[in-house]
């Protein structure tokens, strides 16, 4: 099994750390939480993250490096990308736009070994339309639990989305139904499934297969929920407490089970997937 993905792995390691999203221009940018100037450079040295914790949005590839184990990602339907089912004016032309990224969809499928553990993984892409949820997302996340399913492996996901792909309407609405059937049979098969959300995770993502993990861990300060804050409040007519639809929050209500330093993400999901490991 682990021979058989890895057998081309090697040339998926050349596209590996490609950044998908480009910082700012220019050498230095600011935080956005303590407003220090950084270089680029460190930033990316350091994972993402400023020295006073703060998180950045971390490219799909990138994460993927970060996470796993050296020549051990070999990707798996790539090949798989989204139509244009409605005939959605100007559709295509974002669809070309986001690909000129280098992405062919808004998330990333493969095998992968974190510490050592086997597992089958998928990293949605913060730079491809805002990681949002449509057919093609749909499609490679589904056939990726179905393999895991069929070989009994666990499952690794990272989500980040800002919800239901539009241009597609129920097409798109359709993948939540149709990813967690598939999340259900693998669970039923008594196979691990673990879930980092980033930020942001929200809209018809959040409301179907991010908090379907049987584990759910969650980046610092990551902003987690469903319908937006603005549209809560205005919906409620009530002012919402500080902190609401963030990771601590999450944590704090139930919803998320630990809240990890993404430095120390690839030891955390490496020990939990040993300790579940099947024997």
């Amino acid at each position: 099994m682990a021979l058989s993905f890895q057998l081309k792995a090697q040339n998926e390691l050349e596209r590996m750390g490609r950044s998908n999203i480009p910082l700012p221009s220019g050498p230095e940018t600011s935080c956005p939480n303590c407003h220090r100037t950084l270089k680029i450079r460190t930033l990316e040295e350091n994972a993402h993250t400023c020295t006073c914790g703060h998180h950045f949005r971390m490219p799909a590839r990138r994460r993927i490096a970060f996470l796993t184990d050296s020549d051990s990602f070999f990707e798996l339907f790539a090949e798989v990308e989204a139509n244009d089912p409605l005939a959605f004016p100007t559709y295509p032309d974002k669809l070309r736009k986001a690909r000129s990224t280098g992405e062919r969809e808004s998330v990333i499928t493969g095998y992968a070994k974190i510490h050592g553990q086997e597992c089958c993984l998928f990293v949605m892409e913060p730079g491809f339309m805002m990681g949002s949820l449509g057919s093609g997302t749909g499609e490679k996340i589904t056939r990726l639990f179905e393999l895991a399913t069929e070989k009994r492996l666990p499952v690794v996901g990272v989500t980040v989305s800002g919800g239901a792909r539009m241009q597609e309407g129920l097409v798109s609405l359709m993948q939540m139904a149709k990813i967690s059937g598939a999340v259900a049979r693998h669970g039923k098969a008594g196979l691990l499934y673990l879930v980092l959300l980033s930020d942001p995770t929200t809209g018809g993502v959040t409301a179907s297969f991010a908090m379907e993990g049987d584990i759910i861990l969650a980046e610092p300060g990551a902003t987690v929920g469903f319908a937006g804050a603005r549209v809560i409040e205005q919906t409620t007519k009530e002012p919402l407490p500080v902190g609401f639809q963030t990771a601590e929050s999450m944590l704090e209500h139930g919803f998320v089970d630990a809240i990890v330093e993404r430095k120390r993400m690839k030891k955390t999901i490496g020990a939990l997937l040993k300790l579940h490991k099947r024997i």
